[in-house]
Formats: C-alpha cells, structure tokens, sequence
C-alpha cells in the first residue's frame, strides 16, 4: 500500500465520518469509488479524502445531496462561479431561516398548550384533549 492511500477505516477516523456514510455517498456518486488493494480494500487518495471533508461539512450546514451535488459539479468544472455557489448557498438560506420560523411557531404552540395543562393528576389533560380534537 502506497504512503499516500488510506483505508478507509482510516479515512473515518481522520474525518469522523463513519464508514456506512463513506460508502453511502460513494454509492451516491457524490465521492468517487475508491482504489482497491489486492485484497480488495478501499484506498483513498488524499484528494478523495478532502473532497469527502468537503461533502461532511456541506452536510454540517444542512446543504442536500442535490445541493452539494451542485456545489461538487462546480468544483470539479474548469472555473468555480462564486455567483452561481452563492445562488445556491442563498437559497438554502432562505430554507434555514423558513424553517427556523417553522420552529418557532412550534415553540409557541407547545408552549400554549403545556401553559394549559395544570401537571395535576387529572383524567383530563387539555394537551390531549386540543391533539385529539
């Protein structure tokens, strides 16, 4: 095995993916399928594994599958529009921010209906009653 190629036990402690994930996005065509060695082990090139911290951190802000697909399809052409990679990370903002909003209104619906439940040892609980009804 050459200095440079991993396997890829190595590669998810190196970049705290987890091997099923590292075969799933292969799987995903998002990473490249990997050399093997004789004994048909993965190796990963040094490239393969920073494109892979590339995938986890696009996962880390929430960005898709088809949306790091998008950004990978950008990074592998000849030029990188930072216009068209800004286009994309702003309209996954605009989804963060509807579903924060999504979030707080569930906030304050949880928050209505646990205000009208007393916490007493009662048949009647208005949580179920308003679920129920």
């Amino acid at each position: 095995m050459s200095d440079n190629l991993v396997t890829i036990g190595k590669v998810a402690a190196r970049t705290g993916c987890h091997i099923e994930t590292i075969r799933f996005y292969e799987k995903e065509a998002l990473l490249p399928h990997p050399d093997r060695s004789a004994g048909g082990h993965r190796l990963y090139s040094t490239e393969l594994i920073e494109r892979l911290v590339f995938i986890r951190r696009s996962r880390e802000l929430g960005f898709s599958m088809d949306e790091i697909r998008q950004l990978l399809s950008l990074v592998d052409g000849e030029q990188v529009s930072c216009q068209r990679v800004q286009h994309i990370a702003d309209e996954h903002l605009r989804d963060v921010r509807a579903k924060i909003a999504d979030l707080k209104k569930m906030e304050r619906s949880l928050d209505d209906l646990s205000s009208q439940c007393s916490g007493d040892d009662v048949p009647d609980c208005p949580i179920i009653e308003v679920l129920q009804h």
